[in-house]
């Protein structure tokens, strides 16, 4: 029976339209979480990455080795000495330790041939080469690799004395062609360092916030804490912020020379952002504490902020903490209870004839506190 000529029609689907309906479908199903889970896994775990890539540097320039000619072959098993070394968690890093290897191994080369031309070879060789290597070695632009001038002065010494310039060339050319074929193996497929970095900054979160918990619970007690309970109610900041601080470094010295940074410089930027804004906060939240903890103690005579002040301080701070585990974009109302806390303090001075300093500068830290939450805002704005 011929088609009805006039019978309704569905038009026919663009190739594109069905190629964007696979991939969708491919990103949404078990195979794409999978992919998106084992990605954010490997993210979390840059030693993995480094681990993999050292050994197929370390495979791959003991393979080239063994295609250059004899007798530079026949040490092939230092030039995977030289990639691993260069193996780094940063591609300028990695670079770097590259050279500082292949210079530190010259160097004892250098030094054991010296001691070669005018010493016979025995104890008295190895005293002299050993102490002139270690005087070497802590030059400081070897880094971490100062050690090498002197096993390096050793091997050339002691190993090298058959073929003193043929070993001396395999054995410094194959360090340095293994550091080269690690630094590259890096540059190849070079981490970022986002993630790790975004963790230990979770982590100074919630340590600040804890502390203003602390506080807060302190403040709300139905009389106010000697200072052997305030002491228990201290969390340890510094040891938090210099890990944090560490990692950010670190993410931001990946970022150099990074061809990944190029495509993801907007996460870097905004992590920066975060660490400099959760820094000032980690200042603020160590002034607030030693403040309360010093002046709102059962010890003292005269309290800094008494019964009439005391709740307020305790809900701004409560405030300042649940916002500080939120997300960006509630700066606001830090803003706002600060302002009320300060008309609080003011209300309460002309009550009385005390100052309430303590509660001024507390004032103060919230609004700066505030500051730096707002400018995680303008760059989420932004």
């Amino acid at each position: 029976m011929p088609p009805d000529p006039g019978a309704a029609r569905l038009p026919d689907r663009p190739p594109s339209d069905a190629r964007e309906t696979g991939a969708r479908r491919w990103r949404d199903g078990w195979v794409g979480r999978a992919a998106r889970a084992a990605d954010r896994l490997w993210a979390r775990h840059p030693r993995w990455s480094m681990a993999f890539k050292g050994a197929f540097a370390a495979a791959l320039a003991w393979f080239v080795a063994l295609l250059l000619p004899a007798p530079i072959s026949d040490f092939a098993y230092y030039a995977p000495l030289g990639a691993v070394v260069a193996t780094n968690r940063t591609v300028v890093g990695s670079a770097v330790s590259g050279l500082q290897a292949a210079g530190a191994v010259v160097a004892g080369a250098v030094i054991a041939r010296l001691a070669d031309l005018v010493l016979a070879p025995g104890a008295i060789a190895i005293a002299v080469v050993v102490g002139a290597a270690i005087l070497l070695a802590g030059w400081r632009g070897w880094g971490m690799l100062g050690d090498w001038v002197v096993t390096s002065s050793l091997i050339v010494l002691i190993i090298g004395n058959t073929d003193k310039l043929g070993f001396v060339g395999a054995y410094a050319g194959l360090v340095a062609l293994g550091a080269a074929i690690g630094a590259l193996v890096n540059a190849l497929a070079p981490p970022l360092l986002i993630v790790p970095s975004a963790i230990e900054l979770d982590r100074l979160r919630d340590r600040l916030a804890d502390q203003l918990d602390a506080v807060v619970d302190g403040l709300r007690a139905s009389t106010p804490p000697a200072d052997d309970e305030w002491e228990e109610r201290r969390r340890e900041i510094r040891p938090v912020l210099a890990r944090a601080t560490a990692a950010v470094e670190e993410s931001r010295e990946a970022a150099r020379g990074n061809v990944r940074a190029r495509r993801r410089s907007g996460e870097v930027h905004r992590l920066l952002v975060r660490a400099e804004a959760l820094r000032v906060t980690a200042e603020m939240v160590e002034d607030v504490s030693r403040l309360v903890m010093r002046w709102e103690s059962d010890g003292r005579d005269e309290l800094a902020f008494g019964a009439s002040v005391r709740p307020d301080v305790a809900d701004a701070l409560a405030t300042y903490a649940d916002v500080l585990r939120s997300d960006p974009g509630r700066a606001a109302e830090v803003r706002d209870v600060a302002d009320h806390l300060r008309t609080v303090v003011r209300g309460a001075r002309d009550e009385s004839e005390e100052d309430f300093f303590v509660a001024g500068t507390l004032v103060l830290a919230l609004r700066r506190g505030a500051d730096a939450l707002a400018t995680l805002e303008d760059d989420a704005a932004g």
